[in-house]
């Protein structure tokens, strides 16, 4: 195993990130007395404070390794901190052979130590009225008069089958940077909404109408099929039009252009009002882009998986400047960049990352790239 891969299975280790095979993989890895000191001048340089007064045994830390592939061997979560007593927690567990300066936990992370910062899920009813979602709890839905209209399944909120009759009842669903939610609409659509995205949807959707509900960020869509009711994503910049199908919308307001990859089925992308002459289809495979201030809607064919990648909590750049990729992350890990390196916005990168705490990130853009970073709590200063 290279001395990359090794810092990268430490760092998700001490940030509780890693996966069984992960931990088994540096158990493996410390039987080594040549690892055991990498792994200490490692921990030592990147994660020990002046006031730490320590010895390391590797022995014990092989056995809590052992012990924590027993203890979580059916469920691994991931987990990240927001605060530095939570982290220092983590850090006695792995280094069960330090001991602390006074018998207390005097541990101040580091700056390369990212705390990210905490937003909540916001849920705005038809009355502007606003309530905060926790994606552990389950619990009724209910509409401004008390009547109950579905259920939150923890990280899913389900509305009950139906038609109205009467005037459309639109709520707002509002997911922050580092976060990610579920809603399964009335007609049974489920949406899947990223990090920094808003939907506007009615709470049921009218009979004899076409069912509409409009975006801004990203989400992917699964939509219910019924074709005497035609289903429209509004964007501010593009109209998507299906049956049934699924498909991926990105239109965050800071992005250079509105993106949708259709997966299966097929859509009708317009822009303004729809007309015989101003649709563009897609089908499986195809990418439809809608550069901002122009009217032209491109085509080209792509991998639908780069585009859904963020549902399973993995990063794709694909010839990503890289102004774009920390905007990314911005969005997905609830941080801050501030780069001051210009020329750099402005480089071309290709990169993946699969469920990667934040740090590894960091590292592999500093030790491949050789770009300079600090850290101060959620700020990632690139100089």
């Amino acid at each position: 195993m290279s001395v990359k891969k090794s810092e990268r299975l430490i760092v998700k280790f001490i940030t509780n990130q890693a996966s069984k095979e992960e931990i088994e993989t540096l158990t493996e890895w410390l039987k080594d007395e040549e690892n055991k000191i990498i792994f200490k001048d490692f921990v030592k340089t990147n994660y020990a404070s002046d006031a730490v007064m320590y010895t390391f045994d590797a022995t014990e830390v092989r056995k809590l390794l052992s012990e924590r592939i027993q203890k979580q061997n059916t469920v691994f979560q991931k987990r990240r901190f927001s605060s530095y007593y939570k982290y220092a927690a983590i850090f006695v567990l792995l280094l069960g052979g330090f001991y602390f300066y006074q018998n207390s936990v005097s541990i101040n992370p580091k700056e390369n130590v990212v705390i990210p910062k905490e937003n909540e899920i916001v849920l705005q009813l038809d009355n502007k009225s606003e309530e905060t979602i926790d994606p552990s709890e389950e619990r009724n839905v209910t509409d401004k008069f008390g009547n109950v209209i579905g259920k939150q399944k923890k990280n899913r909120l389900v509305y009950y089958k139906a038609l109205s009759e009467g005037k459309l009842v639109y709520n707002t669903l509002k997911i922050p940077y580092g976060k990610k939610f579920e809603i399964q609409l009335s007609d049974g659509t489920v949406v899947h909404l990223n990090s920094g995205t808003s939907l506007k949807y009615p709470v049921q959707f009218l009979k004899g109408q076409s069912r509409q509900v409009f975006l801004n960020g990203e989400a992917y869509f699964e939509v219910s099929k019924d074709k005497r009711h035609p289903f429209t994503v509004n964007t501010k910049e593009v109209n998507v039009e299906v049956l049934g199908t699924k498909f991926n919308v990105s239109t965050y307001a800071e992005d250079v252009s509105t993106d949708i990859v259709l997966v299966e089925g097929k859509v009708s992308l317009y822009k303004d009002k729809k007309s015989i002459v101003n649709q563009v289809f897609l089908v499986p495979g195809l990418k439809g882009s809608n550069a901002k201030g122009h009217q032209e809607i491109t085509t080209e064919a792509v991998n639908t998986d780069y585009y859904t990648a963020w549902m399973k909590e993995s990063l794709v750049f694909k010839n990503t400047p890289f102004n774009a990729i920390i905007k990314k992350l911005e969005r997905q890990y609830s941080v801050t960049f501030i780069n001051r390196n210009k020329m750099l916005g402005k480089e071309i990168f290709n990169a993946r990352f699969d469920n990667e705490p934040i740090e590894v990130v960091l590292k592999y853009f500093s030790d491949s790239y050789e770009i300079n970073y600090k850290i101060n709590k959620d700020q990632i200063i690139i100089n």
